[in-house]
């Protein structure tokens, strides 16, 4: 078996990553194999293991990339409510990376990337905090406010996906969150 077998041309780094989102999106990170994956995308059963080492590698991969991709998200909200519906927002549409970055013992979370993307995440949504009215009672402590607004809708985020939310909340995400976050800000 060659190297190339069905796979001509391209990035293979980025279809074995696309091909990691999609068993992930289809059974959940525990169903992933470096085998499984070479196989989706056509190539020998070693070029996984190339490019990423072992799954560990190929997740630290994948986490780092969805920090990224949450950091640009959320980089676009004008204020926390904004924030708050984009990473919502973020992990109904990256369910994959959303489900591997919360889950450090999948990945090597102290590698570089993965730290960095993480701290451009964060960056992003302490943004939003400093966005907050400063004779609000919490507004000395910026970091506890972050937290909280983190733990809400990362909790709303975990929730929708799960499909654990009732009925009620309808079936946009966008909104449903907006509708929750709102209730943080009743002066407003």
């Amino acid at each position: 078996m060659t190297g190339t077998r069905g796979y001509h041309h391209g990035d293979l780094r980025r279809a074995l990553l696309a091909a990691a989102v999609s068993v992930i999106e289809e059974s959940g990170p525990g169903a992933l194999s470096l085998r499984d994956l070479a196989r989706r995308a056509g190539v020998s059963h070693a070029a996984p293991a190339h490019h990423f080492g072992d799954k560990a590698g190929l997740l630290t991969a994948l986490a780092a990339e969805g920090f990224d991709l949450l950091a640009e998200a959320l980089g676009g909200a004008e204020d926390l409510l904004d924030s708050g519906v984009a990473y919502v927002d973020f992990a109904v549409r990256h369910r994959a990376h959303f489900e591997v970055m919360f889950r450090p013992d999948l990945y090597r979370a102290d590698a570089d990337d993965v730290a960095a993307a993480r701290r451009r995440a964060g960056d992003a949504l302490h943004a939003g905090v400093a966005g907050l009215p400063q004779g609000r009672p919490t507004a000395e402590d910026p970091q506890g406010d972050a937290l909280a607004a983190w733990s809400i809708v990362h909790g709303f985020a975990t929730l929708w996906l799960a499909g654990a939310l009732p009925e009620r909340v309808g079936d946009d995400p966008r909104a449903a969150a907006r509708e929750v976050i709102r209730r943080l800000f009743p002066d407003e």
